[in-house]
């Protein structure tokens, strides 16, 4: 791989088909949620629609599935019969739970897919049939269907897993954690998939997607608060919130109660505050944000702030979108984003019948 221009060189070379850039960038289409080859003869997309990449992992990772019409994906397969053959199978079959068993059963060793898939998208198979898998099952999360549950990632599936994987994101033995702590960490299933939640006795300070990239540093920046005293367990704000979440995915209720602590500055603390004052069910653009805090001028920091909150789905970061009303970055994935918002439509109608 090689450093990629500027954002504005790129858009240049999307608009022009620039072929110099053919396996080097891609870019991802906010209004479509598709990902395509910079030579893409599809229609051009608004420059503020566009997020530009320098592999196929990422673009997938960040909720963009690949475009129908360039096929960014072909030019691996057709070099890789080994990947051609894997991809054609998981188009047949994005719901399916794929394992290193079934690579072999179909005749292929796993390692050399595993650095086959590295080599050209910068994930392994198993990476990318996990991702697919998600982003396929959300389809049906705002209709209500329970197929999604049967098809997500069976996460965690003992307490033992997760306290290895938890440790592995501290860089710490699980021994090593404190056993009377003061924060305890648990995950909780969702049928939007696995979260991390993190509470003292009283409040919620944390609740991630497990996979999250920020995750470890969010957790690192929690065991410096406790200094050090951070441990398994529960208490009952997780507890609450796995049944307030299951509610709210169910469309049983459109608000949270569970108490929070978020870590967070003066003005981080406040732009979450006017996060939460956004009914379920309604978008705003950052700038929207910002004046309704009295602070026009701060939009920028309005959305570093969004992009800092550390408690997923009930400070509500998901419903701000960019000014022309396209999805923007989430870290969740952004098909995660649009199944919240296309949830929350659910709630508004439930409003609007009321009344």
């Amino acid at each position: 791989m090689f450093d990629l221009p500027s954002d504005d060189a790129l858009y240049a070379a999307l608009m022009a088909r620039d072929v110099r850039f053919e396996g080097r960038a891609f870019v991802g289409v906010t209004s479509t949620g598709v990902f395509c080859r910079l030579t893409c003869p599809a229609r051009k997309p608004k420059r503020e629609n566009c997020r530009f990449f320098d592999q196929i992992g990422p673009c997938i990772e960040a909720g963009f599935r690949p475009c129908l019409r360039c096929h960014p994906m072909a030019p691996a397969a057709e070099a890789d019969p080994n990947v051609g053959h894997l991809l054609t199978a998981l188009r047949a079959a994005p719901t399916r739970r794929w394992s290193e068993m079934d690579v072999s059963a179909m005749g292929l060793d796993p390692s050399t897919v595993r650095r086959a898939f590295k080599r050209h998208f910068g994930m392994t198979f198993l990476e990318m049939a996990r991702l697919t898998r998600l982003r396929t099952a959300a389809a049906v999360l705002p209709q209500g269907g329970r197929v999604i549950d049967a098809q997500m990632e069976a996460g965690y599936e003992s307490a033992a897993a997760f306290r290895a994987s938890f440790a592995r994101m501290l860089g710490m033995a699980p021994g090593k954690f404190a056993q009377d702590a003061l924060l305890r960490a648990d995950w909780i299933e969702t049928r939007l998939g696995v979260m991390i939640a993190v509470s003292d006795k009283r409040a919620l300070y944390l609740l991630e997607f497990a996979e999250r990239k920020v995750l470890p540093a969010e957790l690192k920046r929690l065991y410096a608060h406790a200094k050090g005293s951070l441990g398994f367990g529960r208490f009952d704000p997780v507890d609450q919130i796995a049944a307030e979440m299951e509610a709210f995915l169910d469309q049983r209720r459109a608000r949270f109660e569970v108490p929070l602590a978020p870590l967070g500055s003066a003005f981080t603390q406040e732009v979450w505050r006017a996060l939460r004052d956004i009914p379920a069910g309604e978008t705003r653009s950052y700038s929207d944000v910002a004046r309704s805090m009295g602070r026009p001028n701060a939009t920028r920091a309005v959305a570093r702030a969004n992009g800092a909150n550390p408690i997923a789905v009930v400070i509500p970061c998901h419903r701000v979108l960019g000014a022309d009303g396209a999805l923007t970055g989430y870290g969740g994935g952004l098909w995660r984003k649009q199944a919240l918002i296309d949830l929350e439509r659910g709630f508004a109608a439930q409003k609007q019948e009321k009344t």
